[in-house]
């Protein structure tokens, strides 16, 4: 396996920078913690996952790119480039490559290996819990959204729009990503965070009300 050290270097060298409060190293971190501790109890090749989870960010667009959803081929592309250079063999980069195309939500591309589909679920279960909002809010912010509607934070009488209002991101996108994970290990990890959102969420118009 190729260090971790190295690894990190190989995705720093390109960032240059974090890209964006919510895709920065913390995030890369947490998401190769989160697969390390799924693949501990689903397995996984981890010659294959903990690579794929380094680089899955190694090119991260703009949420408001055209070029979002090819997002994730590009950062494929542009890590087993960069593996390639230190020998390793193909049906290790085929593997890294599938987890890292397949892991973007707005891709829509299905995961067809275990790496792949803990490599998904991990960066996912980022999205939710406490990390979740932060990072919600902090996009939320770069694209010049208000936090909520203060008429409806709940969107209990409207549409939810997360193109205007932080806030409704939780209904239009978060809770249902608790849905779509494939492994009952990330699952298990997804529902105390949903119930903790869902719990912000309630606090937020409460006190919108009060």
């Amino acid at each position: 396996m190729i260090p971790e050290t190295t690894l990190a270097r190989i995705l720093t060298d390109v960032w240059a920078g974090a890209p964006d409060p919510a895709h920065d190293l913390g995030h890369i971190k947490r998401v190769v913690a989160s697969c390390k501790a799924i693949a501990a109890i689903e397995g996984g090749d981890l010659d294959v996952l903990v690579p794929a989870a380094w680089l899955h960010d190694i090119v991260n667009l703009p949420k408001d790119s055209p070029q979002r959803t090819q997002a994730s081929t590009m950062a494929a592309d542009a890590a087993c480039n960069k593996l390639r250079t230190y020998g390793l063999p193909d049906s290790i980069l085929a593997g890294i490559h599938h987890a890292i195309r397949a892991h973007s939500f707005s891709a829509n591309i299905q995961a067809t290996t275990l790496e792949a589909r803990i490599l998904q679920d991990a960066d996912r279960l980022d999205a939710m819990g406490a990390i979740g909002i932060a990072r919600c809010f902090a996009v939320s912010g770069m694209l010049g959204r208000a936090l909520f509607d203060p008429a409806d934070p709940l969107a209990a009488a409207r549409k939810a729009d997360d193109s205007v209002y932080g806030l409704d991101h939780f209904a239009v996108k978060l809770y249902k990503i608790a849905e779509t994970l494939h492994t009952s290990a990330a699952r298990q990890m997804a529902a105390a965070r949903v119930a903790f959102m869902r719990g912000f969420a309630a606090q937020i118009a409460a006190e919108n009300a009060a």
